[in-house]
């Protein structure tokens, strides 16, 4: 392990458990802090039949933590991490009211009820299998989406809300401009917290508008953000997505980050090479990124053939950026007008 301390890795998703998974590369003190705004699959029935926070993103995080730890280093009742987490992510097969949902999501959801706290009953999930690390809501409330979009009526200038996490991130239109329900969510003062505490905050890659940007729109957790003593890393996405960001370039997803949060500061902008071709579309990235007081650094970070974060490239550009470089990596900074307020 190296010696970065604390991590806390922000997101929701796929794209968070890549993350996760790098950064238990690097040390095991990691927190998650996951977006609860989904309402579509498992998520969405059963926040729609219970007062629960949606389970799955949690539900994730929680086992990308557990499969990616010791054998034996947690309190887990088994030598082996991966059993647990065929466990967790199991889902029920046949055609009855179970059909489609995770083991991890119903034991999830139960223990909320249990406990009426969702960090509590995170801890206690946490504890029953010995994961080490934690998981925290970015919310303590189950939140909902809204989104502009253009596109969609046969004025391109007329704009439609469109409402609903899934709605949102299948649009055929173009997102312009993305809301919490409600506006004024409270933030969980755990994650507000670490934070705080946090040596190194890193946010996305993911869905943008859906398990990124949400992460700079709970007032509280923003303010933590742009109050942290911790370095602040961000994972641009390796592709644009189907849907809620066809079309967008790197410079793209920078620039609608920060027209959501102009008051954002971060330290570095890690980009894949493969998105950020030398030349001028570089020399845009790097100006997008300076908008956030950032350097920008381009290197190898995905699998070949596929548009996923590989772990162990993600882990390598941070600790060379951290002054901890493996050797065999090359990354490579693109200096523009950086300097931080």
């Amino acid at each position: 392990m190296s010696g970065i301390g604390r991590v806390v890795a922000l997101g929701g998703g796929h794209g968070l458990f890549a993350t996760l998974t790098a950064m238990r590369r690097i040390t095991e003190d990691v927190t998650a802090v996951v977006t609860v705004a989904d309402d579509g699959g498992s998520s969405g029935r059963l926040r729609s039949e219970l007062p629960v926070i949606p389970p799955g993103d949690l539900r994730m995080a929680l086992a990308a933590l557990l499969a990616t730890q010791t054998p034996g280093a947690g309190a887990a009742p088994a030598a082996d991490p991966q059993r647990w987490v065929t466990l967790l992510q199991h889902r029920f097969g046949g055609h009855g009211a179970l059909a489609g949902h995770p083991v991890g999501n119903l034991l999830l959801a139960g223990l909320c009820e249990i406990t009426g706290d969702p960090v509590a009953a995170l801890d206690a999930l946490r504890g029953l299998f010995g994961v080490t690390g934690r998981v925290l809501p970015m919310s303590t409330v189950p939140l909902g989406i809204e989104a502009d979009v253009s596109g969609l009526e046969a004025d391109p200038r007329i704009s439609r809300v469109i409402a609903g996490q899934v709605a949102v991130a299948t649009t055929p239109g173009k997102v312009r401009r993305v809301r919490l329900v409600p506006a004024d969510a409270p933030a969980c003062d755990e994650a507000v917290s670490a934070i705080m505490a946090a040596d190194l905050v890193v946010l996305g890659p993911g869905s943008w508008f859906s398990s990124v940007i949400p992460h700079v729109l709970v007032g509280p957790q923003l303010e933590a953000l742009i109050a942290t003593p911790a370095r602040r890393m961000l994972f641009v996405n390796l592709a644009p997505e189907p849907g809620e960001t066809s079309g967008f370039s790197v410079e793209r997803h920078l620039h609608v980050l920060h027209a959501h949060a102009d008051a954002l500061r971060v330290d570095d902008v890690l980009v894949d090479a493969g998105s950020a071709p030398p030349g001028r579309e570089r020399d845009h990235i790097a100006r997008a990124a300076a908008l956030f007081g950032a350097r920008l650094h381009v290197g190898d970070l995905g699998r070949p053939g596929v548009h996923v974060h590989d772990p162990e490239k993600l882990a390598s550009m941070v600790l060379g950026l951290c002054g901890e470089v493996r050797s065999g990596y090359a990354v490579e900074a693109v200096d523009g007008p950086h300097a931080l307020d």
